[in-house]
């Protein structure tokens, strides 16, 4: 089915929220709106933990490009067909890899995009992270696998090199679903989960593990991730026979796309205020931005994914590129955060893996 899209990416709309340095004044109370909340840096600071320094990089993750075949309403990344250039290129990822097999700590190779399938070096990059035996991730939207006869394989491909695949489905509804990514994904999505269940993920036994992601499509803190995950696969395998491992709740964080949405509809005050109420100082400890490094399709390190969104480098500026890539400085930085990071600590936390608390 061909999926309809919700619009265009905000940078293609030239919306002033496509400027990081922008929506970093809206969340500071200096742009948009005159409502300010309290500093999250003097939360961290009054548990103690500030500067927030990494506990070791164990996982890079990687956005290999903003070229998707969707336009998701909620896009943090502000992914779509329109992000053709944002595309990282053979070399840069041959520096990673250099860095991958330099770093004994690093185990997991996390791939995301855009939909990072849709790079051309992708699937030789996923075989050249399996032969120095780290876990790999493929952060999948689904529907790449049926929208396009050339994507039909990846189910194979990916089960053939033991990929971990990570997907969206926000909702077991068709309605809610395709409100939030576009007409037509729910229907693609279920036809490409069952298409990995074919070929052996999700199941017992197969070694092939299949993650659906949750957010919520509105502006609310999602519930709790094991009711959540209970339901979800009581009700894809009594619907259509699907079943998966895990579910992540994620919840949404105040930026880009999201942060447009919130903005527009007159939510942006009350959802911080929600994410304020509901932080939880138990969650700093485990934040993803401790054992992760975020890089860009243009080879800048970040902190993490939603620190790469809004441009905030990496403190240590003598290695915030690939090609300077310095492990002893990095595993000393300063964790750059900004009130964006009140997301990830709301409530039992919320990370790339879902709850953290």
């Amino acid at each position: 089915m061909a999926i309809k899209q919700i619009g265009k990416s905000l940078k293609a709309r030239e919306n002033q929220l496509s400027n990081t340095f922008y929506q970093l004044q809206v969340l500071n109370g200096k742009e948009a709106t005159e409502s300010k909340f309290p500093s999250f840096t003097e939360k961290v600071k009054a548990i103690g933990l500030f500067p927030l320094k990494p506990s070791g990089i164990e996982i890079f993750q990687l956005n290999i490009g903003k070229l998707c075949n969707q336009t998701c309403a909620h896009c943090h990344v502000d992914a779509g067909p329109d992000r053709k250039e944002e595309n990282m290129g053979k070399k840069e990822l041959e520096q990673c890899l250099e860095i991958i097999a330099a770093v004994p700590s690093i185990h997991t190779v996390d791939i995301t995009g855009g939909a990072p399938e849709m790079n051309p070096h992708f699937r030789w990059f996923v075989q050249e992270c399996r032969k120095l035996n780290k876990k790999v991730i493929d952060r999948c939207n689904l529907t790449i696998i049926v929208a396009n006869p050339k994507f039909n394989d990846l189910p194979q491909f990916l089960a053939e090199h033991k990929v971990e695949v990570v997907s969206s489905l926000p909702a077991i509804s068709k309605l809610r679903t395709d409100s939030q990514r576009g007409d037509g994904v729910f229907e693609d999505s279920i036809k490409a989960l069952q298409m990995l269940n074919e070929v052996g993920y999700g199941k017992d036994d197969s070694g092939l593990i299949l993650n659906l992601v949750h957010n919520p499509q509105g502006a609310y803190l999602p519930g709790g991730q094991a009711e959540l995950e209970a339901e979800f696969k009581r009700q894809l395998k009594r619907k259509f026979n699907i079943v998966f491992n895990n579910l992540f709740a994620i919840t949404n964080l105040p930026i880009s796309r999201f942060l447009e949405y919130l903005l527009a509809s007159g939510n942006y005050e009350s959802y911080m205020e929600k994410l304020l109420e509901a932080y939880n100082p138990s969650t700093v400890k485990s934040l993803m931005c401790r054992n992760t490094i975020s890089v860009s399709w243009d080879g800048y390190l970040y902190d993490c994914d939603f620190n790469q969104m809004l441009d905030l480098k990496v403190a240590t500026k003598s290695s915030n590129h690939i090609s300077n890539f310095d492990i002893e400085q990095l595993n000393k930085r300063d964790i750059i955060l900004n009130q964006h990071c009140y997301g990830c600590t709301a409530g039992a936390g919320s990370s790339c893996g879902g709850e953290i608390s």
